[in-house]
């Protein structure tokens, strides 16, 4: 799994995981201090970034008034910390160089860093309300794989609260086998707060999910995709999606750095076609 630099509940103790009080208090302190200074040296998205902490910090939501196991919790852990560190890296404005810049204006752009390695952060405008996108994206994501030809399959393995999921995928092979088929199992944390939701997740185990027959396992995160309504424009939703994968194999860099990118592109497009397609009337 690639390291996050930045841990979340570092400071909380033992306890506190059996004490949901004192989780969600501690949390929501260290991203609270977090996003605050990210607001004060972030040029670009400070403005949602300071929205989403004065809505009341994207960790302080109220979760379910029932227990949760050990292993539930350091799931729920987990996800919180793939959110804190991607917010933390499209935060810094500084370093990121075009990959893609198609003619709709989609574009990719690329930053190396050294506790992480290449990540790729694709900027899209979509001409759907954000209800519809998030729709799309969280509570259809097992569809996914009938309208993105790079997903074979999105299963859910697990359900933990309202905003936790533990998911295993399946990625197709790229035409020609270049890259075989790669599969990952992943912990998902979905949030949101006013305008703006955030669909952050990483790469995890899962005691009922070995590695599967024909596919490699690669590993993803921090990763995240960043919606909230185009400035003037409630119609229409900009969505960000920052992309952290290590596919292992043997694989060059720049086949990966090509991949990826246009793996990006593509979803964008597919995306589209999906959202704007008919809906289904019911007799």
């Amino acid at each position: 799994m690639l390291p996050a630099t930045s841990k979340l509940c570092a400071a909380i103790s033992y306890r506190h995981l059996r004490n949901m009080t004192g989780l969600r208090r501690q949390a929501a302190v260290a991203l609270s201090q977090e996003l605050s200074k990210l607001a004060r040296r972030s040029v670009g998205p400070s403005a949602w970034i300071h929205q989403v902490r004065r809505r009341s910090s994207l960790l302080s939501s109220r979760l379910e008034e029932k227990p949760f196991s050990e292993m539930d919790m350091s799931y729920i852990k987990q996800g919180e910390e793939a959110l804190q560190k991607s917010l933390s890296i499209l935060g810094d404005q500084d370093g990121w160089k075009t990959e893609t810049v198609v003619g709709n204006g989609d574009k990719v752009l690329s930053k190396v860093l050294p506790d992480v390695g290449k990540v790729f952060r694709l900027e899209v405008v979509v001409d759907q309300p954000l209800e519809t996108v998030y729709s799309e994206l969280v509570d259809n994501m097992e569809q996914m794989g009938d309208w993105n030809p790079n997903v074979k399959e999105v299963k859910i393995l697990q359900k933990i609260g309202k905003d936790t999921v533990i998911t295993h995928e399946k990625a197709a092979a790229t035409p020609g086998n270049i890259v075989g088929p790669r599969d990952f199992v992943s912990v998902r944390c979905a949030k949101r707060r006013g305008s703006t939701c955030v669909l952050a997740g990483m790469s995890t185990t899962y005691a009922t999910m070995p590695e599967q027959e024909g596919f490699i396992r690669a590993e993803n995160g921090p990763t995240c995709m960043v919606l909230r309504p185009l400035s003037g424009s409630p119609s229409q939703t900009r969505l960000t999606w920052l992309l952290s994968i290590d596919l292992k194999g043997w694989l060059p860099k720049t086949i990966i750095n090509q991949v990826l990118s246009q793996t990006q592109v593509d979803f964008a497009n597919h995306l589209r076609q999906r959202l704007a397609r008919p809906v289904a009337m019911g007799c």
